[in-house]
């Protein structure tokens, strides 16, 4: 088709021509550069041409750019995932020496997915991993829905590989650490999954649960291993099951109120490292008999009041009782307040005895002869595993199971305890920079997650680096808190008072003599 008039008269590079493609539209009249010329045999030479470089559009020449955003985004989401990368390396490396490099990498970003989108949902995992630098330091990870419910069923399948997980984060674990073992339970709202059943509160709940087990380092405050059991499975069935399956040989299993040491007895025969501490109701028979709430002193070193009674019992066990008066005082406060909100109430001089005696007061059972304080801290830090549960299932929202078959749960189920254990060094890291006292754990992520930065930046970042996008001056003082960000240099004070006008004269220079010099004798 013949080009108008008008459009070839159109300034426009030399050694070019006017194409028309036939279409309408702003590229209908392409501007193509002569690339040489082509010889026919018996005849005249014929031009070649080549790339298109331009167009002409309303009049004028036009040339060829990029695509928008060719290349990708120029900014993305930079301070939450920093953060997560700065704590998970040995995370990275153990499951790079368990799983195939791609995999490996693709747990770990959907576990920071996980705590920096609370409630994000499969079919969103692949938008928000674009969004973040996660996908510039570990780029081209397929994170469709299908293939992270792949995934999740081939973790789940390969129970092998998830025990060698388990036994590195094992490794790192002293002797002298104390390992609570503890679960929490899980809506199921999958149909198809046999590990989905009743446990007694969701018969009340009228769902089924699916029960998580976590083995928590009490020194190392985080978790170290995990496990999934059916619902209606109680501890004492699960518990050995969890101590073999994930080789737990050393520490200190610290249990639910009225779980049987028993069950575990063979465990601690076979790992003499091995030991167990559980409360014992109060009505225990054996706190009487072993005249166990006659203290024999106080704890030192906490910021309680609490008196101690330590003592060996028939069969090689040792009972420890501690009475924290700030908790009696509570309970004397409770036992009054009944009265007076019952009218009818009567006043027993018997029962406010018993409750004086047994106010604030805890009893606990161990195969481990140690210092009553020891015992005492141990089961005292135990509410950190309680705050790693209500994590667990608030700021995480991994309090559903939102998948489907007996695999894919427990695969899904592993990638939530990478989310955990990375939560819990975060919560650390916070506590240390004392931020959670002015803001919620929370907000705090918020406020990290909305630091944004340029893709080209320097791969180590400061805050007078011009290479941070919309950022609120509030939020710098936390991202140099959580070692995000350096912060700008302060200036050096200055220096107060006048500045001296002449230098200190130097002591080992000879001295002037004063006077006025003598004269020279001149000839007569």
């Amino acid at each position: 088709m013949a080009v108008p008039e008008e459009i070839r008269a159109v300034a426009r590079p030399v050694n070019t021509i006017v194409e028309d493609r036939g279409k309408d539209g702003p590229f209908r009249y392409a501007v193509r550069e002569r690339s040489g010329v082509r010889y026919v045999k018996g005849g005249n030479t014929m031009p070649r041409n080549g790339h298109v470089i331009g167009h002409i559009i309303d009049g004028q020449f036009v040339p060829v750019k990029d695509k928008t955003a060719r290349k990708g985004a120029d900014s993305l989401s930079y301070g939450s995932s920093r953060l997560i990368k700065n704590l998970s390396g040995d995370i990275l490396s153990d499951l790079l020496a368990v799983y195939r490099a791609d995999d490996a990498q693709r747990i770990l970003v959907i576990a920071a997915l996980r705590i920096i989108k609370p409630e994000i949902r499969l079919m969103k995992m692949a938008g928000r991993y674009s969004t973040t630098f996660l996908s510039l330091w570990w780029p081209g990870l397929a994170l469709s829905e299908n293939t992270i419910s792949s995934l999740f069923q081939k973790v789940g399948m390969d129970g092998a590989k998830r025990k060698d997980f388990y036994i590195r984060r094992m490794n790192v674990v002293s002797s002298e650490h104390h390992i609570v073992i503890d679960g929490t339970l899980k809506q199921d709202t999958s149909t198809v999954n046999d590990l989905s059943a009743y446990s007694h509160k969701a018969r009340v709940k009228g769902c089924a649960d699916v029960s998580v087990l976590y083995a928590y380092d009490l020194e190392r405050k985080e978790p170290i291993c995990a496990g999934v059991f059916p619902g209606n499975f109680i501890d004492a069935t699960s518990y050995p099951a969890f101590i073999e399956h994930n080789n737990i040989t050393r520490g200190i299993i610290v249990a639910d109120k009225g779980f049987p040491p028993s069950k575990i007895a063979q465990q601690l025969e076979r790992h003499p490292d091995l030991h167990f501490l559980t409360p014992i109701k109060r009505n225990d028979s054996r706190i009487a008999t072993n005249d166990m709430l006659s203290w024999q002193g106080v704890l030192r070193g906490i910021d309680r009041h609490v008196a101690y009674c330590k003592k060996r019992i028939k069969g090689g066990r040792w009972l420890y009782a501690f009475k924290d008066m700030s908790k009696a005082h509570g309970e004397e406060n409770l036992f009054f307040d009944k009265l007076l909100k019952d009218s009818s109430a009567q006043f027993s001089m018997q029962d406010y005895d018993k409750t004086m005696m047994r106010g604030g007061v805890m009893v606990f059972e161990s195969d481990l002869e140690t210092d009553a304080e020891a015992i005492y801290r141990c089961y005292a830090d135990r509410w950190k595993l309680e705050m790693v549960f209500r994590r667990y299932k608030s700021d995480e929202c991994l309090d559903k199971t939102r998948v489907e078959g007996d695999f894919t749960l427990i695969g899904s189920e592993f990638v939530n305890f990478i989310s955990t254990q990375i939560t819990c060094r975060i919560v650390e890291r916070m506590e240390r920079t004392e931020l959670l006292k002015e803001m919620t754990y929370q907000d705090l992520m918020e406020d990290l997650t909305d630091a944004w930065r340029l893709v080209d930046a320097p791969e180590e970042a400061h805050s007078d680096d011009g290479c941070w996008v919309h950022v609120s001056e509030r939020i710098f003082p936390e991202l140099e808190a959580m070692s995000i960000s350096i912060p700008e240099p302060k200036p050096a004070p200055k220096k107060r008072g006048r500045p001296r006008k002449n230098p200190l004269p130097d002591p080992d220079a000879p001295k002037k003599k004063r006077g006025r010099p003598p004269k020279k004798k001149t000839e007569d």
